[in-house]
């Protein structure tokens, strides 16, 4: 009997596969084209409202056309190719970059929706795009790319330890003689405009890979996520054989599958700055060839930024396993064992009683039971327990009088308080009318100097200008005197002052002198609240 009916199966099975259902439906090409006009290598998500809206468009345009278009607005669309597994849906920053005219690309805010192709749309796109470009699927660049992968992978295969020794001379010798040639003055040929385009394409046929590859990756780490999710949240496994088959799936993951493989190999190459400094360097080199003349923009573009593609996707599995990371860590630790135990218990317990009253109980015998449990009445639960040291009095104070200093008394204290005021005032008029009409030439200082030391504090020379300011006699510039021929002196003089301790000290102050009236504001001023 032949294999047909195997094969019947197995092609059965990849037509079920959300890349091929996506080729084999009617409004295929439709999709396609929304994909790889909506969608770049630096537009990887849009927001969901957005993305509507631009199917809105797109379907307003075709119809203008004539177009055969597919029933529906953009929202039912949209959710159709997600419930098809061609868009994934899901909240997160936007990774808008610029488009393809350089305008950059929306921000928004980490609580909106946004839709990002899957890794069958990916595969889909690359599959349609390769078909579509114009090249011959057979050149020397891809046939001389085979062979030297097949003589790389077939040396570390071959475990024989000399022949890898001779495959290694084998290759130095030939490098060496080129370097020599080369050194030599041997010609260079450059390549052809045709080698170069050749091997850009099979550069980019790889290249495109790389998207779905490292999407297909994050969509198995998203599963296994929710797998996980799902097991914790039934609690029907113990919590160290899920994280043993957590392990056990990273690590088939990444060395088991083509895509694992994939993203471990690009993360051995992010890890390498200076492998990645050269990489970039040779992307540069290519682009400068004069066959990259004949590239499109974008085609430039996206060629230079392999190495910006390489990281995006790896940070974007990473970001997936780091999440997967944080919910088995949230859940150890908040994982109640004690808590696990008492429901075993109490359950344990339920059954034991369910078979004690099932050997009196009817077959229409019922329980009745409450959906929710009720208060419980309980009387006042005292918080805090009589605790005897509470009421302990304190230790008696220490004896320290012998330490205290010397009292001092109010002749004392007075010296070492604010300016006499009532004895400064008494002091000035009965100086200043002891010498007669003043005409200008008796100013204060003269009469501080001239007193007793216990009224020559520092202090006092405060007490002075304040006297002086409530009969504003201070800041005259000479104009409000001279209407009667008396004119301020606006020169400083000395205060010889005496401290408490007996030491002097001298102070520059302004100089002021006060006229007939001023001395008798004064005088009534020192009389107070009797005075008439």
């Amino acid at each position: 009997m032949s294999d047909i009916a195997g094969e019947l199966a197995r092609v059965r099975e990849a037509f079920d596969k959300p890349t091929l259902r996506l080729l084999d439906r009617k409004w295929a090409p439709f999709v396609l084209a929304v994909f790889k006009c909506s969608f770049s290598r630096d537009r990887r998500s849009i927001q969901a409202e957005r993305l509507h809206a631009q199917v809105d468009a797109y379907l307003a345009d075709l119809r203008t056309i004539g177009a055969d278009t597919p029933n529906g607005n953009g929202r039912s669309l949209c959710v159709q190719w997600m419930n098809d597994q061609w868009l994934y849906r899901d909240t997160g920053d936007s990774e808008d970059g610029a488009d393809e005219n350089g305008a950059a690309g929306e921000n928004s805010s980490a609580t909106e929706e946004f839709y990002s192709l899957t890794s069958h749309a990916l595969e889909a796109l690359s599959l349609v795009e390769s078909l579509a470009r114009d090249r011959a699927l057979l050149s020397e660049s891809r046939l001389t790319m085979i062979v030297d992968a097949v003589r790389h992978r077939a040396t570390q295969a071959n475990p024989d330890r000399d022949e890898r020794v001779r495959r290694l001379d084998q290759q130095i010798a030939e490098l060496q003689s080129e370097r020599d040639r080369v050194a030599g003055g041997g010609e260079i040929a450059a390549a052809s405009v045709e080698d170069m385009r050749e091997g850009y394409a099979n550069l980019i046929d790889l290249i495109g890979q790389l998207p779905g590859d490292f999407k297909r990756v994050e969509e198995s780490v998203a599963t296994m996520h929710r797998q996980i999710v799902n097991d914790f949240r039934a609690e029907d496994r113990p919590v160290g054989e899920v994280l043993d088959e957590y392990l056990a799936k990273t690590d088939a993951l990444m060395s088991l599958t083509a895509e694992g493989r994939a993203f471990e190999g690009a993360f051995e190459l992010l890890r390498d700055d200076a492998l990645l400094l050269d990489l970039k360097g040779d992307l540069e080199t290519i682009l400068s060839h004069p066959f990259a003349a004949q590239l499109k923009p974008v085609e430039r573009r996206s060629f230079g930024a392999t190495v910006t593609l390489i990281r995006s996707g790896i940070d974007d599995v990473l970001t997936q396993r780091n999440g997967l990371t944080t919910t088995l860590r949230e859940h150890i630790v908040n994982h109640d064992i004690v808590k696990d135990r008492e429901l075993e218990g109490l359950l344990r317990d339920i059954n034991k009683e369910l078979v004690t009253w099932m050997q009196t109980a009817g077959p229409q015998s019922r329980v009745r039971a409450e959906i929710m449990p009720g208060n419980l009445d309980a009387p006042h639960l005292r918080e805090r327990f009589y605790d005897p040291e509470s009421h302990v009095p304190p230790a008696a104070l220490a004896d320290v009088s012998q330490h205290a200093p010397e009292v001092l008394s109010l002749g004392e204290m007075r010296k070492q308080g604010g300016p006499q005021l009532l004895e400064m005032r008494e002091a000035l008029v009965d100086a200043l009318g002891a010498s007669g009409a003043n005409n200008g030439d008796t100013s204060i200082g003269d009469v501080f100097n001239s007193l007793a030391p216990e009224l020559r504090r520092p202090v006092e020379i405060l007490g002075l200008m304040q006297l002086a300011t409530q009969i504003d006699a201070v800041g005259h510039d000479g104009a409000a005197g001279a209407a009667d021929g008396h004119t301020k002196n606006t020169s400083t003089e000395q205060y010889m002052t005496v401290r408490p301790d007996g030491t002097t000290r001298t102070f520059q102050v302004p100089r002021i002198t006060l006229s007939d009236d001023e001395t008798a504001a004064l005088a009534a001023l020192n009389s107070g609240a009797n005075s008439d």
